[in-house]
């Protein structure tokens, strides 16, 4: 129940974001050093992608997070609980607890769900902006990226994945709890409300986005249809700096930032809502 009510929420929420993280992905693929930008910026980014291919188009890449939502929730929270319920004396983790559990969480949804859908997400975008797409739709790219690349195709950037999932629920799932911590201030029956989750969670998202969009960028240039350029992950980064400069680690952070700190708060409402109403239904105690 709690798994099927999280998916449904969080593709309503992709669908209410997505436009943000399909203007942030293009950013940070528009990489062509020594040429004319494709993109002024994010602005520019919707308004050239609207003229071309319509408002459709700024929802290229939509069905990949909308069919890895479900997966990608699961895992991170079921991971964070159980390794929660391994180290949390009477409910409660210390903050280095804090951080190794959601680092924990991160690291697990990386491996198993959002590795392969970030790259198909990528991929789809990345298409889009080519002068010949291949994808004709979700489907059928997913045969042509396995037929052309095998399995494997769909796992690239698994190091700076890992790395950014890791880092991201980390930094999330420590500010949360630390905050929702201070606000009961050592009464741990004491109720946080519902809105005031959310705003802890925006906070975490942000300081998420400020901590590891370099990560991110990294993650995508792996990812992206232009991805043999790169050896791995450290080659991907000195090609970036040498090229580029230190100013593209954080391409795309305004629409990231839009997009993540409106996720993680409606995650983290939706999530204790639905905690609070099966707990109600089936009390642990």
């Amino acid at each position: 129940m709690t798994t099927h009510m999280g998916g449904v929420t969080g593709g309503l929420e992709i669908c209410i974001t997505f436009p943000t993280e399909y203007v942030k992905t293009q950013l940070q693929l528009d990489e062509r050093a020594g040429v004319a930008k494709r993109y002024k910026g994010p602005i520019d980014c919707v308004k050239v992608t609207i003229n071309d291919y319509g408002v459709r188009g700024l929802y290229r890449g939509l069905p990949v997070l909308l069919y890895g939502s479900i997966p990608k929730s699961a895992v991170r929270f079921g991971a964070f609980e159980e390794f929660k319920s391994w180290y949390a004396v009477d409910g409660v983790l210390t903050p280095d607890k804090r951080l190794l559990c959601g680092l924990g969480a991160g690291v697990s949804e990386a491996i198993f769900a959002v590795t392969p859908m970030e790259t198909l997400k990528v991929k789809f975008i990345n298409d889009q902006t080519s002068k010949n797409p291949k994808f004709k739709g979700f489907f059928h790219g997913v045969r042509e990226i396995i037929k052309t690349q095998g399995i494997r195709g769909t796992y690239q950037g698994l190091t700076p994945t890992i790395m950014k999932q890791g880092s991201n629920q980390a930094i999330r799932f420590f500010v949360v709890e630390s905050l929702k911590d201070m606000y009961k201030g050592g009464n741990p029956d004491k109720k946080v409300p519902l809105l005031l989750t959310g705003l802890f969670g925006g906070f975490a998202g942000a300081c998420s986005v400020f901590g590891n969009t370099p990560i991110d960028v990294i993650k995508t240039r792996l990812q992206g249809l232009d991805a043999h350029k790169y050896k791995n992950t450290f080659d991907c980064a000195v090609k970036i700096f040498r090229n580029e400069g230190l100013r593209a680690f954080y391409k795309g952070t305004v629409p990231r930032l839009s997009r993540v700190c409106l996720d993680v708060a409606i995650t983290f409402m939706i999530y204790d809502s639905l905690k609070a109403a099966i707990d109600k239904i089936w009390p642990t105690n």
